[in-house]
């Protein structure tokens, strides 16, 4: 098996999401309103768990995470795993890799029966080859790949072990 080749560490990982929760807490500016993070199982969760983990230093609003469930290449349902009203709180789509756009544009679907204060997306890496309308509010590291080229972000026990290029 070869050997895996790492675009980002577990620390450099960490060092990010810490720079986007910080990024979140300064454009929530105070403001007193819920936040949901809604996690794209299931790297996307963990994500949405470690960002509302360091936002809570930041902000003294409360914070949710709930994870989001579908299938990425054929997203025709589309379920989120509580069904809480989304009104009038900010909402954050959490993912680890974005490539096309087209699962944090499906993601959005639940969303359309309630009236968020916002919807932000927030992903650990970017990748430059968008065919949606979708562009992340918040990026962990951009990068260039071919289309055939993946990325795959690794979890090992609910813990970010980072990010390599297959």
């Amino acid at each position: 098996m070869a050997a895996k080749n790492y675009i980002m560490s577990r620390e450099a990982a960490e060092q990010k999401l810490h720079r986007m929760a910080l990024e979140l807490a300064e454009n929530l500016n105070g403001d007193t309103e819920p936040v949901v993070l809604i996690g794209i199982r299931n790297s996307g969760t963990v994500i949405a768990e470690k960002t509302a983990a360091l936002l809570k230093n930041y902000v003294s609003c409360e914070i949710k995470v709930i994870s989001l469930s579908m299938d990425k290449h054929h997203p025709t349902t589309v379920t989120l795993s509580e069904n809480i009203p989304l009104d009038k709180v900010h909402v954050i789509i959490t993912d680890d890799v974005t490539n096309s756009g087209r699962t944090l544009l499906y993601a959005l679907k639940p969303l359309l029966e309630f009236h968020p204060k916002t919807i932000q997306t927030l992903v650990l890496v970017e990748r430059m080859h968008k065919l949606f309308p979708i562009k992340p509010d918040y990026v962990g590291l951009s990068v260039a790949t071919t289309l055939q080229e993946h990325i795959q972000v690794e979890v090992v026990d609910g813990k970010l072990v980072g990010a390599y290029v297959e």
